[in-house]
This record gives C-alpha cells, sequence and structure tokens, in this order.
C-alpha cells in the first residue's frame, strides 16, 4: 500500500476501502508508473 500511497499521492483511509484486488491491481500500475525500465519491455 505504500507504493500506491507514494506514487498517486492516495490515504490509507482510500485503500482500506478497495477490496484485495483493486489494491494488487493499483499496485501494479503503481510500479509501472514508478519503475516503467525495469520490467516492462
Amino acid at each position: 500500500m505504500a507504493d500506491i500511497a507514494l506514487v498517486f499521492g492516495w490515504t490509507p483511509d482510500a485503500m482500506d476501502r478497495m477490496n484485495l484486488g483493486d489494491l494488487m491491481d493499483w499496485r501494479e500500475r503503481a510500479r509501472r508508473r514508478y519503475a516503467p525500465d525495469k520490467t516492462d519491455t
């Protein structure tokens, strides 16, 4: 959740309302936005 908060600026309260699947999806989006060249080819 920390990477989602860092990249998108969301508070823990906003993420607390999401289900696990949504959090996983947003975490992947945050990873791609923060470090797109590390694993995306």
